[in-house]
């Protein structure tokens, strides 16, 4: 059927006439923002039917293959058995900054024909005005030099989850290879044939083509690469490593300037305030850790319970933190990404022990226990010899970890991207491939969260930290569900940010315009609000703090390590102290709606032991309050120092004896 009228329907139920003209941003009648969410239709069935067209009374053929859901609020058509090729995408969920999502089915085309269901895909890479992203080749020759290395970063960190399903032959299609930016994002996933075997060989020869017209400063560099990975039988790791110091030096060649500003406000109804940040525009003005820390937690457990478990983690991450930031400038080369992430997820367990060990020592149980979700970012000025030869002192990478949802987001002039999955029960669905996501929100526990900081011992989380390179101008905003429930970072990025990145107005007001935002719209909860501004270039003058030089941060780093004396570090001999058990075959429960039966995790041992850098020690003892005692030994006056800073319950967590 051809439509004749362009229209979408508004998503709020209850509102009295939803009909409006597609193109709109609000509903005329209710005022609720309109969602055009654009999908992508699989197989070659869709590639038949023209534009123009409207399917299943629902769905505008914008383009070819590009479908436009004109019933945004109304669950898709998704049958009680999930098909086979439906699986993949829900088992990589965990991966949808880099690949596209099962949203629905559309099937029974014409009544009297027998047709194929086609696979409908929602966040793919699909621009807002339903303009599908240009392939690696397209954008190849006008990318920069770390841009370029950074795209095939990512795919390499994508052969494995892929290969492991089958799916590798995906990497391989220039054509489904889109980039948003810096980001590389797949159209949909393909099965390798069964007959087909393939390797980093294969992948070499697919970037043969490209690294031929790289930017001269990493062309030499990437040829090597390709080189060893076309005509050898190379390891991926030694493959990782070449192409991950390549991309360091390279992105070190850029300026890197940070501003941070963040902020916490008790919001027009909660009694009491359980979010907490860091910075917070009450204090923390001129910490060392400012330009390269930020974090936000949400407590859980109410009164006493909430505000002390997220005070806590923000503490204990800091400390943390310095010891961590310390430890790596003492290094003659560069820590792998891989041992950053696992000291970071050994902190994450660290938090989540403290506040366990606290809750088992006043025999809290069920929802009295308190928790705490944290989203939280860590930028690691490494030294490293650059492309051009010089030697920089940032290699512009970012670490971003969380558990919960809060979220994290990075927002550039033209896009708003979600970098964080949230751990809740509609996600839990999704990954054990029970569910599409669309149809799991429609459940009444959907965002029950499945994970937090302090419910249970750190062998039950599920980590993972991911890795960035800041090569863009741009803006992280961390964030508690305070300001993300409802979508209302998507629907206002850009009033919100923009005008920072363009130097209209400063990042401390943004924060608070986008607080003002959150008890506007969702008034009911706590608003946490951390923001970094990144600028890598020139271009815009921002009111930005000018970055150090290279005396100033080594005398703060030698500040930071006289307060903290001698972290100590581990020997191989007392790694077996830090052993952490990462096959998770235990239950998942959400901690928020108990009466849900226990659903089972898995995840593969990576056969590696945690070995925590300085400082850390302490608190990984036993995994109980011992850690915070032994801490205490090591450094009483700075750690009784950090803890006076907290309020008074939280001091009786911190301060062994008193």
């Amino acid at each position: 059927m051809i439509s004749t009228q362009l229209i979408i329907f508004c998503i709020n139920p209850r509102c009295n006439n939803p009909i409006n003209p597609m193109g709109d941003s609000v509903c005329a009648s209710c005022q609720t923002p309109l969602v055009h969410r654009y999908l992508w239709a699989t197989g070659s069935l869709s590639a038949q039917i023209s534009p123009g067209t409207k399917v299943a009374d629902r769905y505008e053929v914008i383009k070819q293959q590009i479908w436009l859901d004109t019933q945004p609020g109304l669950p898709s058509d998704v049958p009680e058995e999930l098909p086979t090729a439906v699986i993949p995408y829900l088992r990589l969920y965990q991966e949808r900054l880099h690949l596209p999502q099962a949203y629905g089915f559309a099937s029974n085309l014409e009544e009297d024909e027998d047709t194929t269901d086609i696979l409908l895909l929602e966040n793919a890479p699909i621009d807002k005005t339903g303009n599908i992203y240009p392939t690696i080749v397209e954008a190849w020759e006008q990318a920069t030099a770390v841009r370029q290395v950074y795209w095939l970063w990512q795919i390499l960190q994508l052969w494995t989850p892929l290969s492991e399903l089958g799916l590798s032959h995906s990497l391989l299609l220039a054509d489904n290879l889109r980039v948003q930016g810096w980001c590389v994002r797949l159209l949909e996933l393909y099965q390798t044939p069964a007959d087909e075997k393939l390797s980093l060989q294969n992948l070499g020869e697919c970037w043969q083509f490209w690294v031929v017209s790289a930017k001269a400063s990493v062309a030499k560099g990437l040829q090597n690469i390709v080189q060893q990975m076309c005509e050898t039988e190379i390891e991926l790791e030694a493959i990782n490593i070449q192409l991950n110091n390549l991309l360091l030096a390279a992105a070190a060649e850029l300026p890197l300037v940070l501003k941070v500003a963040g902020s916490t406000d008790i919001g027009p109804i909660m009694a009491q305030n359980e979010d907490a940040c860091y910075p917070n525009t009450l204090s923390d003005l001129d910490e060392p850790l400012l330009r390269h820390l930020s974090i936000v937690c949400d407590g859980i457990g109410g009164h006493e319970g909430g505000e002390v478990a997220s005070q806590l983690a923000v503490q204990s991450i800091k400390l943390q933190i310095r010891a961590l930031l310390a430890e790596v400038t003492e290094q003659t080369g560069l820590v792998p990404p891989e041992l950053l992430q696992e000291q970071l997820e050994a902190s994450l367990r660290v938090v989540n022990n403290l506040i366990c060990a606290r809750n088992n020592e006043q025999k809290r149980q069920g929802k009295e226990r308190m928790a705490t979700t944290i989203v939280m970012a860590l930028q690691v000025p490494q030294r490293v010899q650059t492309s051009t030869g010089w030697q920089s002192n940032n290699t512009h990478e970012l670490y971003l970890a969380n558990v919960g949802d809060s979220r994290a987001y990075w927002i550039t002039r033209n896009y708003c991207q979600l970098l964080t999955v949230d751990d809740d029960v509609a996600t839990r669905e999704v990954r054990f491939a029970k569910s599409l996501y669309r149809k799991a929100l429609f459940r009444p526990d959907a965002s029950a969260l499945t994970q937090a900081l302090g419910t249970r011992n750190s062998e039950s989380l599920r980590l993972k930290v991911q890795r960035f390179i800041v090569e863009e101008d741009g803006i992280l905003l961390l964030c508690s569900d305070g300001l993300s429930d409802n979508n209302w970072v998507e629907q206002s990025w850009q009033n919100y940010a923009i005008p920072v990145l363009t130097g209209q107005l400063t990042i401390e007001d943004a924060v608070r315009n986008w607080i003002n935002l959150a008890n506007e719209k969702n008034g009911r909860d706590n608003t946490s609000v951390v923001l970094t501004y990144c600028r890598v270039s020139p271009e815009y003058i921002v009111p930005v703090t000018p970055a150090l030089p290279e005396e100033i941060i080594e005398a703060e780093i030698q500040e930071e390590e006289e307060e903290l004396q001698e972290p100590t570090s581990f020997t191989e001999s007392s790694q077996t102290l830090l052993d952490l058990d990462l096959d998770l075959g235990i239950p998942e429960e959400p901690i928020l709606s108990p009466d849900i039966p226990p659903t089972l995790i898995t995840k593969p041992n990576r056969g590696k032991r945690l070995v925590m850098l300085g400082g850390v020690l302490a608190l990984l003892v036993g995994g109980t309050s011992l850690g915070l005692f032994a801490w205490w030994q090591i450094n009483p006056q700075g750690f009784q120092q950090i803890c006076r800073q907290l309020p008074q319950r939280v001091q009786q967590l911190c301060l062994p004896g008193e």
